[in-house]
C-alpha cells in the first residue's frame, strides 16, 4: 500500500536516509530541508514553520499519512533549541489536523540518547511551556560558556521526549487513533557527526559519553528502518515511547533496573496504609 510522507531534515543525515528507503519501498516522499529536497523550509523561526507546513501539505495534495520529523542540529547556540524542539513540535502540530484525516495516521521523531544525560532544567521547562523567546534568552546564555552551552542540545532532547509522552495520549494523538513516538540514537555515522569522528581523541571522548558495546557507531538506516516502522499501518499500539536504538548505551549508562521507581511508589502506597 502507497502512502504519503512528510519528512523534515530530508536533505542529509537519517532524514536523507528515511527519504531514500521509503522511496524504494513505493511510498510518496515529500521531503522538506532548508534547501536541496522538494520543500525548502527554515525550521528555525516561527514564520519559517508555518511557511514549511503550508507548502509541505500544498505539495502533499492536503492528503497525508505519516510524518517523520528529522530536522535537528548539534551546536551549542540558541538556535539547537529553536529547531530541535519547536522545529518538530510547531511543524508536527501544524500538520496534524491533515494527518488525523488518513485511513492509518502515523507520526515519529528524532530524539536522543543525550535525553538521558544531564541537561539544565530551566531551559527544558521553558521548552514545555512553548516559551519560544525565554528558551532563547536562556540558550543564548548558556551559549556563553563553553562548559554548558553542549547542555543546550541535551535539552532540548530531554524536551523533546517528554512532548511525545506527553501529548501521545491526548485527545488530539491517541483520541485521532496517531500513535506519537520518538527514536533515540546514539552516535550515528551522519554529516553532523563527521568532524566529531574525524580524530581519535574525538572519538575517544565520544565513546566515553556515549558507550555503545553492541557494534558501535551506527549507520542511519539503523534509524530510518525503526522510524518507518513507527510510521507503518503495522503500528497500531506504540505510543508515547522513545525507543533507544543506540547500541546499549542507555543500559550502560542507567543500568539494568528499570523499575525500582514502581517499587519505591508501591512502598510508599502501602506505607500510607498503615
Amino acid at each position: 500500500m502507497t502512502r504519503t510522507y512528510i519528512v523534515t531534515g530530508a536533505g542529509s543525515g537519517i532524514g536523507k536516509k528515511t527519504a531514500e528507503l521509503l522511496r524504494e519501498q513505493g511510498h510518496r516522499v515529500i521531503g522538506v530541508d532548508l534547501r536541496g529536497t522538494d520543500v525548502d523550509g527554515d525550521l528555525g523561526t516561527p514564520d519559517g514553520r508555518q511557511a514549511a507546513v503550508k507548502a509541505a501539505l500544498e505539495a502533499a495534495d492536503n492528503k497525508v499519512d505519516a510524518v517523520i520529523a528529522c530536522a535537528g542540529i548539534s551546536h551549542p547556540i540558541p538556535a539547537t533549541a529553536a529547531v530541535n524542539y519547536f522545529g518538530m513540535t510547531e511543524f508536527l502540530e501544524g500538520v496534524r489536523p491533515v494527518l488525523a484525516q488518513s485511513d492509518a495516521p502515523r507520526a515519529a521523531l528524532i530524539s536522543s540518547m543525550s535525553s538521558l544525560q544531564p541537561h539544565f532544567p530551566q531551559l527544558t521547562d521553558a521548552l514545555l511551556e512553548n516559551d519560544e523567546p525565554k528558551s532563547l534568552e536562556i540558550a543564548a546564555k548558556l551559549a556563553e560558556d563553553p562548559q554548558l552551552g553542549n547542555l543546550i542540545y541535551a535539552s532540548s532532547k530531554r524536551a523533546i521526549s517528554r512532548w511525545v509522552r506527553a501529548q501521545s495520549v491526548t485527545a488530539d494523538w491517541a483520541g485521532a487513533g496517531i500513535p506519537l513516538n520518538a527514536v533515540g540514537p546514539g552516535v550515528v555515522n551522519t554529516p553532523m557527526t563527521a568532524e566529531l569522528l574525524s580524530n581519535e581523541e574525538s572519538v575517544k571522548f565520544l565513546d566515553a559519553v556515549v558507550p555503545m558495546p553492541l557494534n558501535s557507531h551506527q549507520p542511519p538506516e539503523s534509524i530510518a528502518n525503526l522510524l518507518i516502522w513507527l510510521t507503518s499501518v503495522a503500528n497500531t499500539l506504540c505510543a508515547g515511547q522513545t525507543i533507544y536504538c543506540d547500541g546499549g548505551a542507555d543500559v550502560v549508562l542507567r543500568g539494568e533496573d528499570a523499575w525500582s521507581w514502581a517499587d519505591e511508589r508501591v512502598a510508599e502506597y502501602f506505607s500510607k496504609l498503615g
